[in-house]
């Protein structure tokens, strides 16, 4: 279903994925990124990532309220907003396992039975199967038996023909990936000409004095939050602190850019706390 497709088009240097294992670059084994605070080996980050979701699920949808006093919930409509999705369109939802932005554009678009009669299609694809799971329960708890595709595959190698989606989005997941850069990448060639790209993530407090409360709430109360509800400090630790490891915003403009989408811009939420990143296709 997902099988790959010669792109219509040469490829933009920055779809050229990985350098081949016969050419002089480093092996895969040498190369480290951060997990965190901590340095490890590029090949097992994806590993590590899939293991503190396997560990949250189950209670992620309830921490993202505790730890955001359910503001998460305004951003991700700001991100609807944004993004207006329109019937018709193929909708890709990335690192969007527990459902909840495929879920929201499904109820903007009035249900399944509208969607499928428009010839709408939202896939979302996740790292982690035990996301998947969630957000299919969720969906059937909601009433909706069909109108999402869920999918089981790395952002960096995304299992879907060149040119085939109208709108990527990925809220809180751009910062876990291994190669940022890959990943942008890969929303480019997913994307058709004309294709919207949206990203939300957290991002870098711009409001004098809110910075240390952030990092104070980060630090402490977020890993207390996590062991006492979630029976699972070291994993929000590690959100915690993938979150400064996260580029600022500008110079994820700069990225986005060299992946070649272009009419790139950004809106800073509750401070620069959270980040809207938009850009197209062209």
């Amino acid at each position: 279903m997902f099988a790959a497709m010669q792109p219509a088009e040469p490829r933009h240097p920055a779809e050229q994925g990985p350098p081949s294992a016969t050419t002089d670059s480093p092996t895969p084994e040498a190369e480290q990124v951060s997990f965190g605070f901590r340095t490890v080996a590029a090949e097992e980050k994806a590993g590590l990532v899939r293991g503190v979701f396997d560990s949250v699920a189950d209670r992620y949808d309830l921490m993202n309220d505790l730890m955001s006093g359910g503001i998460h919930r305004l951003w991700k409509k700001a991100m609807i907003d944004w993004l207006d999705p329109r019937l018709g369109q193929t909708m890709l939802d990335v690192a969007g396992g527990t459902g909840d932005i495929a879920l929201r554009i499904l109820e903007r678009w009035g249900g399944a039975e509208k969607a499928a009669a428009s010839g709408g299609r939202i896939l979302v694809c996740d790292l982690t199967p035990a996301m998947l799971a969630k957000g299919r329960d969720r969906g059937v708890d909601r009433g909706h038996l069909g109108g999402i595709e869920w999918i089981a595959g790395n952002a960096e190698a995304l299992p879907l023909e060149s040119m085939s989606v109208d709108a990527y989005t990925i809220a809180f997941g751009l910062r876990n990936v291994t190669h940022i850069d890959r990943a942008l990448a890969e929303a480019r060639r997913v994307l058709k000409p004309g294709g919207r790209f949206l990203c939300l993530e957290f991002s870098h407090v711009v409001l004098p004095m809110l910075d240390r409360l952030y990092d104070i709430y980060s630090f402490s109360v977020l890993p207390t939050l996590g062991r006492v509800v979630a029976k699972d400090e070291a994993s929000y630790r590690y959100l915690a602190e993938s979150i400064r490891r996260f580029p600022r915003q500008e110079d994820l403009v700069a990225m986005i850019e060299a992946a070649g989408l272009a009419q790139v811009r950004y809106r800073n939420l509750s401070g620069g706390i959270a980040a809207l990143h938009s850009a197209w296709r062209i």
